[in-house]
């Protein structure tokens, strides 16, 4: 059967996106593997359903290039709000989706029917070891000293919903990321895999940052974790709760509020559309 999808990007993360509104997609971790292969596929860091709540006024379902189901990205919840309103599923510039991270608030920044930005509420972070999830009892997992083939690393771990590893380093290496960032990624210190993230601190009020996504590898960009770094870059006194993070697609504005929600600000573009055989 031939679908309809739309390739967004939000700073670099690039998805699929489907609308699943009417009929929901069968299979579709089998299609993820298929069609985010950047050979012999679309391409993407994976694929992303927008359906139908009954808890909120959209949905979104997300897909890992490996097939795992995602509980959220940030960057992809950002280009769901654009397409939402620019393709007429809705008027509002104030949407609430559900995703597995529960119900997400989106405020659309709207100039001449076009969205140029969107300011998501991620939520409060999960600072707690046992429900990030890691194997640590402690209620936050600041500077935990983590062994990984014979080196060790110091550790703060947060979730949004998802779980993060921030590693803060004086210059991010290729190394860090393509050597230790799978190994981190599946260390049995973190029962559900986790995100790793090393970070560089160029001012209380910018930080710099690589990311190496559960399932998927290096991308050039992470909402969920461009958040919890702001967190653990706060928590560990070296950034104030306003920052902005320099990802390798871009920029993304983080404020870690006094009501403990942590907003993000950034955009989310259209690639292309297409029809694609499923």
């Amino acid at each position: 059967m031939r679908t309809q999808f739309t390739k967004m990007e939000g700073i670099g993360n690039d998805y699929i996106y489907f609308d699943c509104l009417k009929a929901e997609m069968k299979d579709p971790s089998t299609v993820a593997q298929r069609l985010t292969d950047r050979h012999f596929g679309i391409g993407g860091d994976g694929i992303v359903l927008i359906l139908p709540s009954e808890e909120a006024d959209f949905r979104m379902r997300m897909y890992n290039p490996d097939g795992s189901e995602a509980e959220m990205c940030g960057n992809a919840i950002r280009c769901v709000g654009k397409y939402l309103f620019e393709r007429g599923k809705t008027t509002a510039s104030q949407i609430a989706v559900e995703t597995g991270n529960g119900v997400l608030d989106l405020r659309l920044e709207i100039k001449d029917n076009t969205v140029n930005g969107v300011r998501v509420d991620m939520g409060e972070p999960i600072l707690e070891g046992p429900l990030i999830p890691t194997t640590s009892e402690e209620d936050r997992v600041i500077g935990h000293k983590l062994e990984v083939d014979g080196k060790t690393f110091e550790v703060t771990c947060v979730s949004m919903g998802n779980p993060h590893c921030v590693i803060f380093v004086d210059a991010i290496t290729d190394e860090h990321i393509q050597s230790w960032g799978p190994k981190i990624e599946v260390h049995p210190f973190f029962p559900r895999r986790t995100n790793v993230e090393f970070v560089q601190t160029l001012s209380p009020t910018e930080i710099r940052m690589r990311v190496w996504e559960r399932g998927t590898g290096e991308t050039l960009a992470c909402g969920t974790g461009a958040c919890a770094v702001a967190v653990a870059s706060n928590l560990n006194g070296k950034t104030k709760p306003e920052v902005t993070l320099q990802l390798l697609g871009g920029d993304l504005d983080i404020e870690w509020a006094k009501n403990n929600h942590v907003y993000m600000t950034g955009p989310g573009k259209f690639v292309f559309d297409g029809e694609v055989e499923i």
